[in-house]
């Protein structure tokens, strides 16, 4: 099985990939677009992004990408993120990482390394790297990420140990399941007017199905036009479920609703 996800080798997502399948085949792409393209092209089986994170919520990149490719979300694969600062010494100038882990660790850079530039760079694997290459440079990751040629400076330096993210495994329209304990739709109204989010939310509040993440993005249509990212605790194969949708459906008659399908969860240490 061919699976990508964000490169290179050593990030979070790619810890995510290899949970997928055994015999799963990791190759790496520099942008989610380009995780989501690979699968609705039919370039690979699978593709794993990053959809949340637990303290600096959700990643737009990918929400876009699946509001804007025809794919399927066929499991959520949950991970604790566990930050440490691997440098080749301890005097550190630079500290460089992925955007969300520079973010995640700020209050330990704060009060440890307040004069430390912090560089955003592609992934935390790209932050280790530039450690790698210069002295002076520290990165921000997993700690089994540090080798022999650098220094666990500190662990667990994320902000809250509850720190961790959420994956969406994706993979073609076609696998799309009715089965499992979660589901994802995204939802394009086309319309603008008082009560819109709300005639959205209750078909699933009238059926009592929990709405556990509930995002909007803007459409590209024009200003204050949504596209809304809803997911339940429930599966496509409830009849709650479809009659939810059905009532849905007629609110978008004017735009579109995509069933990204019904998946369990995992967890990985």
């Amino acid at each position: 099985m061919k699976v990508v996800t964000l490169g290179p080798s050593g990030t979070y997502s790619h810890r995510a990939a290899t949970a997928v399948s055994e015999d799963a085949d990791v190759g790496f792409r520099e942008s989610v677009h380009a995780i989501v393209s690979a699968v609705a092209d039919g370039d690979a089986d699978r593709g794993v992004v990053p959809i949340e994170n637990s303290i600096e919520g959700s990643v737009t990149e990918s929400l876009d990408a699946l509001a804007e490719r025809e794919v399927s979300v066929v499991q959520e694969v949950v991970t604790p993120i566990r930050h440490a600062l691997l440098a080749q010494t301890e005097t550190v100038e630079t500290v460089a990482s992925h955007s969300q882990a520079l973010a995640q660790c700020r209050s330990y850079l704060d009060e440890n390394y307040p004069d430390a530039d912090r560089q955003a760079v592609a992934s935390t694997a790209r932050g280790v790297e530039l450690a790698r290459e210069t002295a002076g440079v520290a990165g921000i990751g997993h700690p089994d990420n540090a080798g022999d040629d650098l220094t666990v400076l500190a662990e667990d330096i994320q902000d809250r140990n509850s720190n961790a993210t959420r994956f969406f495994v994706v993979a073609g329209a076609d696998e799309r399941s009715d089965a499992g304990g979660k589901s994802t739709f995204v939802v394009y109204p086309n319309a603008n007017y008082p009560g819109l989010l709300l005639d959205l939310l209750e078909p699933f509040a009238e059926r009592d199905i929990n709405l556990s993440r509930v995002e909007s993005r803007p459409s590209g249509e024009r200003l204050g036009d949504y596209v809304f990212h809803l997911d339940v605790a429930a599966g496509l194969y409830e009849q709650r479920t479809r009659d939810a949708l059905a009532e849905i459906d007629a609110i978008a008659e004017d735009g579109w609703v995509r069933r990204l399908g019904s998946y369990d969860v995992r967890h990985v240490v």
